[in-house]
């Protein structure tokens, strides 16, 4: 799974851009994010279109080093058909990827977050051999250029409270300054 172990930039194309815009606005009435007080619909429809920059700069990513990629999944389920599955499937392992923004990440420091709470909780953490990749997309230009970090595994990863009071018990961070060393 380790296949590159530098940041790989990727800038996604117009195509891209325009299917993950669809997309968040396709998704954004069967979502209810209520059990995580979110209620601003312009961001999580903002959440979902960066997400799936992410996931294609991932596969991209992956696909520069001869890897065979399936996904994204641009299915629009309705809210009970939702599920946590891997994002990517990279040579038929799976692949979680967590995004963040640049805007937030100039905000509150790079990092990435994972549900913990006694509503939603990322099955991820229970695995502790998943793989992971992390990704920053800078969302305050129009190139949406995406700095997508090696692979880690789960087990890897030291994660902490965030910043934010009214998150902790309900999230978990990965900070970028904790992330195991990759170059």
């Amino acid at each position: 799974m380790k296949c590159f172990n530098q940041i790989q930039i990727i800038i996604p194309g117009k195509i891209i851009i325009d299917k993950a815009k669809q997309f968040a606005v396709d998704v954004i009435d069967t979502i209810n994010y209520e059990d995580s007080n979110q209620f601003n619909k312009e961001k999580i429809k903002q959440d979902h279109f960066v997400s799936k920059l992410d996931e294609e700069a991932v596969k991209q990513a992956f696909e520069k080093f001869g890897k065979s990629v399936n996904g994204p999944d641009y299915t629009i389920y309705q809210q009970k058909e939702k599920s946590w599955k891997e994002d990517l499937y990279v040579d038929d392992f799976a692949l979680a990827v967590k995004k963040q923004k640049k805007s937030a990440a100039i905000r509150y420091g790079l990092s990435w977050t994972f549900q913990s709470s006694s509503f939603r909780r990322d099955p991820i953490l229970d695995k502790k051999d998943a793989w992971i990749c992390f990704v920053e997309c800078d969302d305050t230009d129009n190139s949406f250029s995406c700095a997508v970090y090696p692979p880690f595994q789960t087990k890897e990863l030291i994660l902490k409270d965030p910043v934010l009071p009214h998150l902790k018990g309900k999230k978990l961070v990965a900070y970028k300054n904790d992330l195991p060393k990759y170059d």
